[in-house]
């Protein structure tokens, strides 16, 4: 049998697994049955009800959070030498192109958002293998390949996240930290799942939401009521 920690336990007994909760309601529980010691991240997981081997059932897109993430993300932006500037002028933390094409076919993945101009994207297609596992390459459809790089880098910075889901339907988003107040996670998670429906295609038959549950990094995951984003 596996050993369950005390704070394990402690988390379990404040939580229902058979109950769907409300998204206030969880919002709330996530912040109680967070035992570790550093602000976690606070993730939604939506599955859906869609094929994503089917082109236009691989959702994807991007949700300006209202809250942020609590996280300050690391830009690299690959551009030409006459954008340099302006991406450094808007915060990039990392910006230039053959340099780190060069760093990230050796491996070197250390960011956490990769914006592009159109220009560059050629140079750029190779690193598919690399970035695209990681979610990392730079799409049109998110906003990260652009010539209006500082709007785009501000867009990051400021709360901008992009949501992809998996291969087997379902959607996993870091939405906040558990020292969030529940208001805000909750707003940020409403924010989220609103874009999601807004994302539904036309082709996806039956029940689109088919679950939710919210999770810290370090605590059990809180099924959230899918029934109540039906429409």
């Amino acid at each position: 049998m596996a050993f369950v920690s005390k704070k394990r336990k402690v988390a379990d007994a404040k939580l229902d697994a058979n109950k769907a909760y409300s998204l206030k309601e969880a919002s709330s529980l996530v912040k109680q049955i967070t035992t570790c010691k550093f602000d976690a991240s606070v993730d939604l997981h939506i599955r859906l009800g869609v094929d994503p081997k089917k082109a236009d059932q691989a959702i994807r897109g991007t949700v300006s959070l209202p809250h942020g993430t609590g996280k300050t993300k690391r830009v690299l932006v690959l551009c030409t030498p006459d954008k340099e500037a302006e991406a450094k002028g808007a915060g990039a933390d990392y910006v230039g192109l053959d340099e780190f094409v060069q760093k990230i076919e050796g491996g070197w993945v250390d960011v956490d958002v990769i914006i592009a101009t159109p220009s560059v994207m050629p140079k750029i297609g190779k690193l598919g293998k690399v970035l695209g596992p990681r979610n990392l390459m730079p799409n049109p459809k998110t906003g990260t390949v652009t010539n209006d790089v500082a709007n785009a880098i501000n867009d990051v910075k400021g709360g901008k996240i992009a949501f992809k889901v998996d291969k087997v339907g379902i959607v996993h988003a870091s939405i906040g930290r558990v020292s969030f107040t529940p208001e805000k996670i909750a707003e940020n998670s409403q924010e989220l799942i609103n874009a999601i429906l807004k994302a539904k295609p036309s082709s996806a038959k039956g029940t689109y939401v088919k679950g939710i549950s919210m999770a810290s990094s370090m605590s059990p995951g809180i099924m959230i009521d899918a029934k109540a984003f039906v429409h």
